[in-house]
């Protein structure tokens, strides 16, 4: 009896390791699938960050939808049918804006205008209240009778203050309204 009941429990211990082996290799197939999908996840999450890290950049150096009105005069490219500009295909600022940068030139520099976003932030700071971005574009025709930005304009911009945490978008059925940003307003 006593090599029976030894035979009995080796038999179990060969029948548990087996399952508890069968066990563990499930749960590595499980946990690398599982790696692998975070690695995609991963590997996502860094090309969005990349991405907005350069459209970020792409932001803060392209101009605004009214600067770009005098950045550069556009003709029809006789063969792709896309717009060139007169310099061939290279935007380039007027020699104005240029010699407006250029160090050594101090006695021919021009006060720069304010950008509209500027401005647009100024209105918004002197208000306790959300602003339509019709009344803000009004009051800047009012103040500012030399800047005649299209409604757009005025929205696009309000927008991207928006995108860079500037100020702040409140919906209000339909009705969209603007106020400072809290670390603007401090």
């Amino acid at each position: 009896m006593p090599s029976q009941s030894a035979e009995t429990l080796r038999l179990r211990y060969v029948e548990q390791a087996a399952s508890d082996l069968k066990e563990n290799r499930r749960r590595q197939k499980e946990l690398s699938e599982k790696l692998k999908m975070l690695k995609q996840e991963e590997a996502l999450l860094t090309d969005i960050l990349s991405l907005t890290e350069r459209l970020h950049d792409l932001a803060e150096a392209s101009p605004l939808p009214e600067q770009a009105q005098d950045e550069a005069t556009f003709t029809r490219g006789r063969s792709s049918g896309k717009p060139a500009t007169a310099t061939g295909g290279k935007a380039r600022r007027p020699a104005a804006t240029r010699s407006a940068k250029s160090p050594g030139k101090a006695g021919t520099q021009k006060k720069r205008q304010p950008l509209l976003g500027e401005l647009l932030t100024e209105l918004l700071a002197a208000s306790d209240e959300p602003r339509l971005a019709k009344e803000l574009r009004d009051e800047l025709l009012e103040k500012h009778p030399d800047r005649t930005p299209t409604p757009q304009v005025v929205r696009n911009t309000l927008e991207a203050l928006v995108a860079k945490g500037r100020i702040r978008r409140h919906r209000q059925q339909r009705s969209v309204t603007y106020t400072l940003g809290k670390s603007d307003a401090q």
